[in-house]
């Protein structure tokens, strides 16, 4: 009976590993909305990024404005290697990130340690 319990127990286990790492998960987008020839987005870093992918308009200057809640070091950092930006967030406080919106297509941004992501759409 022990084995059969433990036998059960490694394969729920193993299920959990394969959804958490491989399965679709519900990703939060947002559309920065445009006005007086320009757009931003409110990201908040806390276990990750909220939202996940954003999407700009090309051609309007763009601003992200990051809000590091997590005191982790992993986060303390924002990497767009597409724009060759690397800036240090604050705890609890906003750092606006100017983005080049010239060139339509997606690019990925991370924290310092490449292990939370997030995606950029300019279109």
């Amino acid at each position: 009976m022990a084995k059969i319990l433990v036998s059960i127990v490694g394969l729920a286990v193993i299920g959990f590993i394969v959804w958490w790492f491989f399965g679709k998960h519900e990703v939060s987008e947002v559309s920065a909305d445009v006005s007086n020839n320009a757009q931003s987005v409110d990201v908040e870093v806390n276990g990750g990024y909220s939202p996940e992918t954003i999407v700009l308009k090309k051609g309007v200057p763009a601003t992200l404005n990051f809000t590091r809640k997590d005191k982790s070091s992993c986060l303390d950092r924002v990497v767009f290697s597409d724009f060759g930006i690397n800036e240090a967030l604050p705890i609890n406080q906003k750092e606006a990130i100017k983005i080049d919106t010239s060139k339509s297509g997606e690019y990925q941004w991370a924290c310092g340690m490449d292990m939370f992501h997030g995606k950029l759409i300019i279109k």
